[in-house]
């Protein structure tokens, strides 16, 4: 991981509680280069978005910290930089894609006035030129009359037209990492494949890396080159997406890859579920996490598993039980 351009190793966040600390993200590492595009991919709450929000500082406080581990983008170790300095980074240097437009836009503000905002913030131009370059980059996004656009408030925009802003956002300063963070999220199956796409073209035009976080492995089969596989706060399994795909060894992603909906004649559909439900976060074991879900009384239950490459790029979480290596 030495020549990435994100590189993330053994990260701990825990939040705060009245019943002490809580690990949401323990010992996550994975690294992004250069131009790369990587999944990061895992159910509802396996810590996906707080490592996301860990990586640009954008952690709730007091409640969220940081523990353990470095975040390094193009070698400089984000969690010893200043404040200042942090605000450069983000926005200018790694750009968000929130979740929820409508939470993420200010509903008081105009669309322009916001875009301007985040480019004058990273660039030390006029008013007016920063405005032409918002006019431009909502132009870029494929939003319609993009100086009628940019007077609108985010309410009457499409939830489409919404995310296409955000995408405006997070690369009008041209950043070389971005994060996207469940980009699709309540859109409509068609305006997804046109969100996805124009993220895609974005990225090869501009030549910037992308983390994309979702929940969708058809998503990360379509538009990623890595997939990082989550579960209960860690990493179970990365490599190549079609190594990953084609030879899947935890047996958690085994479940996922066989819970995605598919046909087996014209009149049945196959959903296969995996069973059993993620333990609550204050009662993670030590051990095998997945494990501790199917109910196994694993030697593993109270030591990791060690992290082990079983071919090219491609690691596993080695619990005897979920991989048999």
């Amino acid at each position: 991981m030495s020549d990435a351009l994100l590189e993330v190793r053994d990260l701990v966040t825990s939040f705060q509680t009245d019943n002490g600390w809580v690990r949401a993200v323990d010992k996550v590492s994975f690294s992004v280069a250069a131009g790369q595009s990587v999944g990061l991919v895992g159910e509802s709450g396996c810590g996906k978005t707080v490592t996301a929000m860990s990586i640009v500082d954008l952690l709730p406080k007091p409640s969220g910290h940081i523990l353990e581990g470095s975040i390094s983008l193009n070698g400089e170790d984000l969690r010893q930089v200043p404040p200042k300095r942090m605000r450069q980074v983000r926005g200018g240097e790694i750009g968000v894609i929130f979740q929820e437009p409508m939470s993420a836009l200010n509903p008081v503000h105009r669309i322009g006035k916001q875009l301007v905002e985040v480019i004058r913030l990273h660039k030390k131009i006029s008013g007016r030129k920063a405005l032409k370059e918002a006019i431009e980059w909502l132009d870029k996004v494929g939003i319609p009359d993009p100086a009628a656009r940019a007077m609108a408030y985010p309410h009457q925009l499409s939830g489409g037209m919404r995310q296409r802003v955000m995408i405006a956002m997070a690369l009008c300063c041209e950043p070389r990492l971005v994060i996207a963070d469940e980009p699709t999220t309540a859109l409509d199956v068609t305006v997804q494949a046109q969100i996805l796409d124009l993220l895609e073209d974005m990225r090869k035009e501009l030549g910037m890396s992308v983390l994309l976080i979702t929940h969708d492995l058809g998503v990360i089969a379509e538009q990623c080159e890595e997939v990082v596989v989550m579960y209960a706060g860690r990493v179970v399994e990365r490599g190549p997406v079609p190594e990953v795909f084609a030879n899947p060894a935890h047996a958690y992603t085994k479940g996922l890859l066989a819970s995605i909906p598919r046909l087996e004649n014209e009149r049945k559909s196959i959903l296969t579920t995996i069973p059993g439900q993620v333990a609550a976060i204050q009662d993670f074991v030590p051990g095998c996490r997945f494990c501790q879900r199917m109910g196994r009384r694993s030697t593993m239950i109270n030591n990791r598993p060690t992290f082990a490459e079983i071919a090219d790029g491609h690691w596993v979480e080695a619990c005897r039980e979920c991989y048999e290596g």
